[in-house]
């Protein structure tokens, strides 16, 4: 029994991340989730005590599937970290050429609508980045030791790539336009020394 509730509850929010990677997490009400979903109001509650809640569990999944990826990216596969590094940044540029962020990355997505309307979705959303933050770190540091990189501070080094991409994406969305995300890769190659 608890697989299949499991699977329910995962379905409610998968089914909730797509619609609101299009429309955003006020522009979707409990119906259309719920329609969508083609599951009965009472299964929505069964698992989740309102919109919020639900808000909240939609970024700790979200970001616990990210987070898993992210730690495949740099799993040490015999390359040099800063080469690994250089990959997740590509990616995140080809990823933009596919179609626009804010329709895959719910961080750009939501960042700036639901940190002012629910403190436990903007506590998610800060955990979560927090998160990436730390394994690009992590990453950051690795190749310090290894020699791929030039001796940053990685912490910071991190947090200021990731604000960067973050941003850049942004002005993509605002500019429908990539040239934000290519100068951001070519700001990460100057910071991080590659070429």
């Amino acid at each position: 029994m608890g697989n299949h509730q499991n699977d329910v509850r995962q379905h409610i929010l998968d089914t909730g991340k797509a619609i609101i990677l299009g429309k955003g997490f006020t522009a979707v009400g409990l119906a259309e989730l719920l329609t969508t979903a083609k599951v009965p109001k009472g299964s929505f509650y069964y698992y989740f005590s309102s919109k919020d809640q639900f808000g909240e569990a939609l970024l700790e999944s979200y970001f616990t599937a990210y987070l898993k990826a992210l730690d495949a990216l740099f799993l040490d596969d015999g390359s040099p970290a800063g080469e690994r590094l250089m990959r997740y940044w590509r990616r995140w540029l080809d990823i933009q050429k596919q179609g626009p962020c804010q329709e895959q990355c719910l961080v750009v997505k939501l960042g700036a609508e639901v940190s002012d309307l629910s403190e436990p979705m903007r506590t998610a959303l800060h955990r979560g980045t927090d998160g990436v933050i730390g394994r690009l770190a992590a990453c950051v540091a690795e190749g310090v030791a290894d020699g791929s990189l030039p001796a940053l501070d990685p912490a910071p080094t991190a947090q200021a790539l990731y604000q960067l991409w973050l941003g850049a994406s942004l002005l993509t969305k605002v500019r429908r336009d990539p040239s934000a995300l290519t100068l951001a890769l070519a700001t990460t190659e100057v910071i991080l020394g590659i070429k």
